[in-house]
């Protein structure tokens, strides 16, 4: 049981950017993954969740033992992979208590309906949590929100859906110091020994509030170094020249 991926190469026409990336990530375990731009970060998060800008040059990608790389998009989401934008979408006409209600409704068997006042206490009580209020509800998704507002709605979403993996891609950037604390407050909430999370950030000041287990450190498209969370503070004290100069020489 794991989201397992190995020697993971992923381009765009006109680059590599993935360059044997492997990584294993266990239910109940939070792994960072930090590195300067252009490291790759991000394209992993894409790849993971089906972006058809990527193309998947070798490797694989295993969802509890299910070929993750064979399944269209929904799939992957239905079988309990989550993505949390670093630039949410914004979609005009289209509810949020819609929107969540129907990838909800997209998980029950033919013919099953969710239960609607079960559904709108529970999304109450999750917008409490992340203290939003509950006119955006009725808000089309992240329309007119402020960059805050979308971090906090993206894990609202991951609230509702409880997946069985979460990739959390820069949640961080944008937020001052108080929506930082109340969006980890949110993802802390869901941490259980059935759910496993990858924290994708630039910055260790994520990590003081989402407390990872291990942290990776990713150069020119795979893991350079891997660590306790000490590795952070010496990220944030060292920056990321030694952790390059660590890879050369290990490709010398």
């Amino acid at each position: 049981m794991s989201l397992n991926i190995q020697d993971l190469h992923a381009s765009i026409p006109d680059r590599q950017i993935l360059k044997g990336f492997s990584l294993e990530v266990k239910p109940g375990e939070v792994h960072a993954i930090m590195g300067p731009n252009g490291s790759g970060k991000s394209t992993l998060s894409k790849v993971l969740c089906g972006h058809e800008e990527y193309a998947v040059d070798s490797g694989t990608v295993t969802l509890d033992g299910q070929d993750v790389l064979s399944m269209a998009v929904d799939e992957r989401a239905r079988a309990g992979l989550f993505l949390a934008f670093q630039y949410p979408f914004e979609i005009p006409g289209v509810s949020n208590a819609n929107f969540i209600r129907a990838a909800l409704q997209a998980r029950l068997p033919k013919g099953e309906e969710l239960d609607a006042v079960a559904f709108y206490k529970r999304l109450y009580s999750r917008m409490d949590q992340l203290e939003m209020s509950r006119t955006f509800t009725s808000r089309s998704v992240n329309e007119g929100f402020s960059g805050g507002e979308k971090k906090r709605n993206e894990i609202l979403q991951l609230m509702m859906l409880e997946p069985k993996y979460a990739v959390l891609d820069e949640t961080d950037s944008g937020l001052d110091i108080d929506a930082l604390k109340i969006v980890s407050r949110g993802v802390n909430a869901m941490r259980s020994a059935d759910r496993g999370f990858l924290v994708i950030t630039h910055y260790q000041r994520l990590l003081d509030y989402i407390k990872p287990d291990i942290v990776h450190v990713m150069i020119d498209g795979r893991i350079a170094h891997s660590g306790g969370p000490e590795l952070a503070l010496q990220l944030e004290e060292k920056g990321y020249d030694w952790a390059k100069e660590e890879l050369a020489a290990a490709a010398a």
